[in-house]
């Protein structure tokens, strides 16, 4: 069989030197220029060094509408310009724009980037000025147009062109014809093949190659309203039962009527498409890893109109076969081999100035009117046409809303903003008036209302001019910015070249003769997924659903780990993890577990659940895949920046054998590591390489002769258990069990979710000691984007925390005052600064966090939690940040204004830069930085301790009643009616011999001058004993719940004295809500807050004496009489409720009874922990109600303090502190250890629940005023 190809190829005979002068020995016909000043100011004198005439040309009026103009007399190679004012004058450019064309016409504008269009010009009338341009322009004509010149003189130049000969062979298609190449043999296989192009065309849609490979796959390139789309089709074309999906999209206005480049190269299965300077790589199935190339149109209106150049296939040039009709290639229908050039002149309407003005035409007086255009644009809105009606009638406005054409009240047409040509007819006759898009009758409106012009009337398009003229023009809508062609006044094209020479219309702000619109979307500078959208000066990023943020997308919205979040506040949940930040790896939903001392990252796979091993006789092996949430990279980041990964892996066997050992190929083995993994012959809790289980390391082994148990081939149950902790060998891909066949072999397996904690990146830091130490790093790249992140902390007012330099371009962030810090770069369009200053100093050897980021539309400077400083770049300005020197952290290359601190966690684009390692090689620096609790020790709540580490800190919660990450989760247990805790102190001569035994606050030999107790409950019994303190010298403290529904606190404070009562004036307590008590006695002074319902009370107490020095016993009452009756009643009705973060000073007795079994706890009863304590916030706006010790009640916002007898004393030694949900275990401490018998008065309780749930579902109302919801937590951000 044949190839068939139809190649439309580029092929760029360069020479090895093009830099020869173009300019010099041109004749006169080939200088043009809009005017010149003389005679000898001509174009023809714009020769570099030349002093013939005046010495350069000089238009008529310096103004930016001149231009002069170069003919090469044929397509040539481009490579630099250089430029020269008029000799012996004061006259020449500081700036000017380039145009280049192949025809004269249809002028094309060359950027030095994607945005800025301006060259640098000249500052005197004697140097040469060079430009060399980054890519060589392939052109015939060359214009420069004046944009800024001498201000004390003219424009005057002389110029100089760079170049060499352009050698091409061209071929012109119609939209019916076509190229076939046949290959005489069946080419062998080859790894690479390539096919190149440069095509101009003159429809915005066609096919330019279809390539076939095997069992009917194929490939199609395809131009689509000037883009270019690269296809995969699978099916039969004969049958038209393809299935075609869209690989690719590149490139964008590609109908221009300019060369574009496009070159497609397959290596392998892998494929490159370049359009222009863009280039997108895709996979193609194997089938395409051969082409037999065909073109044959798919369908036939998508047939190519158009020029092509230079056809090469692996380096063979087609076209120039097709011209020595070579036998290999056919031509079909009509082609040449010449390039026919359009002849439309489009005009660009650049910014709000912008207008073009016609007079009407003389035959309008017979009211037939007809005004017909084509444009594009971008922009949502803007006025296309304005005239007015003679006689004062009114006026005519044509013009886009929401790219939809409207004329006053009728419309027309949609999505007219797409950047394609739409055309557009106005035609009246005589009552009949109509509008026409794009040739659709379906998009056509209609009105009777006529359009009477006259000859006086003018045509305004685009916008109205800035000063008055004796013509009205009004414009209440958006000017018009894109561009226009083929402008008809009763079918008669208008001469928009005599509109430039100004010999017909007026004009303003325009760009004749060329359509300067761009694609700002193509290629994108939307990041991650960010969707482009674009005006005609500026684009847009929507970055919704990406989890980026930013102009363009590239800032990460999440933390990097579990680390980052927990150093925010947040405990342990589902949160959004982007591991290398700005990058390319996408954000994942993992579970992260904060504990007290590790925040752990949960990688969830398919099969975490211990498995049964069905014995099969016909199945050898069993084999098992393991499918993990996350994706490949996002697995190997995660393990690669953990400190410390694990995963378990069981096995439990019965006569199920495992590695074989010690001798014989192994049965079983797992496939571990990065990428595909490899096998592994050891167990969890073993080293890599043993082929041993854990208990072959720990020798204990069931049988010392093998190195795991299950390898003792029992008839009994037995396991293989343990972690794997090697990053290396993680995680775990697949599982193969082998001994699984033989009869009576049972096995199960588990192997759990991937588990590591520990960020390297996080706590990577390094500490400056002196002004002129600093890091070096290779030179940062981040030329369209780059974010840099650090935290720091400083005891100095400034100093660089980076720097970067190059030829002129640099970027440095600095702290410039104790509450200033300023980023500041320069891209070529000058030095910028973004600058936040802060409300508190920074230099308080606190973390403080730095964020900086600068893009192709912005830069911007966030420090902490303060508001961004934002600074937009420059319309069409240099883009690209280029340096070239190192990099240098904390100070600077000339070494000064170093910074003296701590730098942690600094990240470039998502990539950590390892400062420890840096610094361990550099002097005046250190690796490390402590001192975190300074920055993070206000997340440690509820009395928890912060506690430093190397790398973090985390919260000692040994002396709260709260537990968690950041001591904030209740410990809470649900009591029933026979529930008691009794936690027991030393006795005083124990205390004595074991000074250590108990925390220093309940030391019998010391002075103990106040207390802090708080606790809070949920019940719906009254009355009911919450809490109860005694000491050796009969004295106590009672919290309880009274008859009337309200906190009492029952104080005796001597033996020989009255008891004394607190109580509150907040009612219904026991509603079944949740209320907390704090109890706090300092001196001579008690209070009591109690949060019901967001109400605090607070009542205070003042005694002359403030401090008992305490003697302890181990009883809770010594004597018959020690429980008075009213409490032994209590006692005995017991309580059925809920109790939470109970804490004594130091002591957090319902912690220890849950949580540490080991302290001198006395548990009675049934106690079960619970969730039931979970609280609202305190609300800071409480309102304070006090109270009088004496029992008489106060209104709320009148304090009182009574002073109390001088010989008391509060609760002095505290042997015991017992909790209640059932204050029946008073009664039995009573009748069991004093044998007290009294009775108490009946009195009307309440119904307690009884249930046997460990949680409270109480539903009574709340009487407290501004009840909160139950289950509030509190986040901490």
């Amino acid at each position: 069989s044949y190839n068939d190809i139809l190649l439309q190829i580029l092929s760029v005979h360069e020479s090895i030197l093009c830099d020869s002068p173009l300019v010099t020995n041109l004749p006169p016909s080939s200088f043009r220029s809009s005017s010149q000043l003389t005679s000898s100011h001509g174009p023809v004198f714009a020769k570099v060094n030349r002093r013939e005439g005046a010495g350069g040309w000089s238009p008529l009026i310096s103004d930016r509408y001149q231009w002069l103009e170069v003919d090469l007399g044929r397509r040539t190679q481009i490579t630099a310009v250089a430029t020269q004012g008029r000799y012996g004058s004061s006259d020449w450019l500081t700036g000017y724009l380039l145009m280049f064309s192949d025809t004269g016409h249809n002028w094309r504008q060359h950027r030095q980037e994607d945005s800025l269009g301006a060259f640098p010009g000249n500052s005197n009338a004697d140097t040469v000025v060079q430009y060399k341009l980054k890519q060589p322009v392939i052109a015939r004509y060359l214009r420069l147009i004046p944009l800024d010149w001498n201000p004390t003189g003219r424009i005057g130049l002389r110029l100089e062109i760079y170049g060499c000969r352009y050698t091409s062979d061209v071929a012109h298609f119609d939209g019916s014809s076509s190229v076939i190449y046949r290959l005489s043999v069946r080419p062998s296989w080859m790894a690479m093949e390539a096919i190149s192009l440069k095509f101009k065309t003159l429809k915005n849609s066609g096919t330019l190659l279809h390539a076939e490979g095997q069992r009917d796959h194929s490939l199609t390139v395809v131009l689509e309203k000037g883009r270019l789309l690269l296809y995969h089709q699978q099916g039969s074309l004969q049958h038209y039962s393809t299935r075609e999906t869209l690989l690719v999209s590149l490139g964008s206005l590609l109908d221009d009527q300019h060369w574009h480049h496009v070159k497609l190269e397959r290596l392998n299965t892998h494929l490159n498409l370049t359009v222009d300077k863009n280039t997108h790589q895709v996979h193609v199935p194997a089938e395409l890893s051969h082409w037999d190339i065909h073109q044959k149109p798919i369908l036939s209106n998508r047939n190519f109109h158009g020029c092509l150049e230079n056809l090469l296939y692996n380096d063979l040039n087609l076209i120039d076969l097709a011209k020595r009709n070579n036998h290999q290639v056919s031509v079909v229908g009509n082609v040449t081999f010449s390039c026919a050039e359009p002849v439309s002149v489009a005009v660009t309407f650049t910014d709000s100035q912008s207008f073009l003005q016609l007079p009407a035409l003389t035959s309008w007086w017979s009211g037939f009117v007809s005004v017909a255009l084509q444009f594009r644009t971008w922009n949502k809105a803007g006025l296309l046409l304005t005239f007015d009606l003679p006689q004062e009638e009114g006026t005519v406005w044509l013009y886009l809303s929401e790219a939809r054409l409207r004329l006053q009240i009728n419309k027309a047409g949609s999505g007219l903003n797409d950047g394609q040509w739409h055309s557009v007819e106005l035609n009246s006759r005589q009552d009949h008036l109509s509008i026409t898009v794009d040739k659709d009758e379906g998009a056509t409106a209609h009105t009777s209302i006529p359009l009477p012009l006259t000859a006086d009337s003018q045509l305004f398009f685009g916008g109205c001019p800035v000063q008055k003229s004796s013509q009205e023009c009004r414009n209440p809508f958006k000017v018009f910015q894109g561009c226009m062609r083929l402008l008809t006044l009763d079918n008669q094209p208008v001469d928009l070249i005599k509109v430039q020479q100004r010999l017909l219309g007026n004009y303003s702000h325009l760009l004749i003769d060329m359509c300067g619109i761009i694609d700002r979307c193509s290629p994108s500078h939307c990041e991650h997924g960010g969707r482009c959208t674009q005006s005609w000066s500026t684009f847009h990023c929507n970055c919704s659903n990406s989890g980026y943020r930013g102009a363009t997308c590239h800032s990460s919205t999440y933390e990097q780990s579990c680390e980052a979040y927990k150093h925010k506040g947040n405990t342990s949940g589902h949160y959004y993890i982007d591991v290398d930040g700005s990058g390319p790896i996408r954000p994942q939903l993992i579970y992260c577990n904060m504990t007290e001392d590790r925040a752990w990252m949960v990688i969830q796979h398919n099969n975490t659940e211990l498995t049964t091993v069905h014995q099969s006789a016909e199945i050898n092996q069993h084999l098992t895949h393991f499918d993990y949430a996350s994706e490949e990279k996002q697995l190997a980041a995660i393990i690669s920046q953990s400190e410390h990964c694990e995963q378990e892996l069981s096995y439990h066997c019965r006569k199920s054998r495992l590695l074989n050992t010690p001798e014989g190929a192994p049965f079983s083995w797992w496939v571990g590591g990065p990428g595909p993994g490899q096998i592994q012959t050891y167990w969890g809790g073993a080293l890599p390489g043993s082929r041993q289980c854990a208990c072959g390391l720990q020798d204990n082994c069931l049988d010392s002769n093998h190195y795991c148990n299950c390898d003792a081939d029992y008839d009994q149950w037995a396991n293989d258990s343990g972690l794997l902790t090697h990053k290396e060998t993680l995680p775990v891909r697949s599982l193969v069990l082998g001994d699984i066949q033989r009869p009576g072999s049972e096995a199960a397996y588990r192997v759990g979710p991937l588990r590591c904690h520990g960020d390297r990146n996080f706590w990577n830091a390094a500490f400056f000691d002196k002004e002129t130490s600093y890091l070096h790093f290779p030179t940062f790249h981040g030329e369209l984007n780059a974010d840099i992140s650090f935290l720091f902390k400083t005891p100095s007012s400034s100093g660089v925390f980076l720097e970067n330099l190059g030829i002129k371009d640099f970027i440095r962030i600095e702290l410039r005052s104790s509450s200033e810090v300023v980023f500041s770069f320069d891209v070529g369009n000058g030095p910028l600064e973004v600058r936040v200053e802060t409300s508190v100093p920074l230099n308080d050897n606190r973390w403080h966090s730095v964020r900086a980021e600068r893009n192709v539309k912005e830069a911007s400077l966030r420090v902490d939690e303060f508001p961004a400083a934002t600074q937009e770049a420059p319309a069409d300005g240099h883009i690209h940040l280029q340096l070239n020197s190192q990099l240098f952290i904390g100070g600077t290359a000339s070494r000064q204004k170093g910074f003296l601190g701590c730098i942690r966690s600094l990240q470039l684009n998502g990539v950590t830069l390892d400062l420890e390692e840096r610094a361990k090689i550099t002097p005046g620096v250190r690796p490390g930085c402590p001192g975190h609790c300074s920055s993070y020790g206000s997340l440690c709540q509820n009395q928890g301790r912060c506690v430093e580490r190397a790398s973090g800190f985390f919260c000692d919660c040994g002396q709260s009643a709260y537990t968690g990450s950041f001591c904030h989760k209740e410990v809470s247990a649900s009591f029933k009616s026979t529930t008691s805790v009794i936690y027991i102190l030393k006795e005083p001569y124990e205390l004595s011999r074991n000074s250590s035994a108990m925390p220093s606050s309940i030391y019998s030999d010391m002075t103990l001058r106040g207390e802090n107790i708080s606790l809070s409950f949920r019940t719906s019994q009254s009355p009911a004993l919450l809490l109860y303190v005694n000491s050796f010298y009969r004295e106590y403290l009672a919290l309880l719940i009274n008859e009337h529904d309200e906190l009492e606190l029952r104080y005796k404070l001597h033996s020989s004295r009255d008891v004394e009562v607190l109580w509150s004036r907040v009612t219904n307590l026991a509603d079944g809500h949740l209320h907390t008590v704090t109890v706090r006695r300092l001196a001579d002074s008690v209070s009591v807050q109690v949060m019901c319902n967001w109400n605090l009370l607070i009542t205070n107490v003042s005694s002359h004496s403030g401090s008992l020095v305490l003697s302890v016993f181990l009883c809770v009452c010594s004597e018959s009489n020690e429980l008075d009756a009213e409490l032994a009643g209590l006692a005995s009705l017991g309580f059925t409720g809920c109790l939470s973060g109970v804490r004594f000073n130091s002591i957090s007795p319902l912690k220890a009874a849950l949580l540490h079994p080991d302290s001198p706890v006395i548990v009675t009863g049934p106690l079960a922990q619970s969730s039931c304590g979970s609280s609202s916030p305190a609300n800071p706006y409480a309102a304070e109600t006090t109270h009088s010790l004496s029992g008489t009640r106060m209104d709320p916002g009148q304090p009182l303090v009574n002073a109390m007898r001088s010989d008391s004393a509060l609760i002095g030694g505290v042997i015991a502190v017992v909790i209640f949900v059932t204050v029946s275990a008073l009664a039995i401490m009573a009748r069991f250890i004093c044998s007290r018998k009294e009775t108490y008065r009946n009195q009307e309780v309440k119904a307690a629940q009884t249930e046997d749930s460990h949680e409270f579902p109480f539903s009574s109302p709340a009487d407290c005023q501004s009840a909160p919801g139950e289950n509030q937590k509190e986040y901490f951000i």
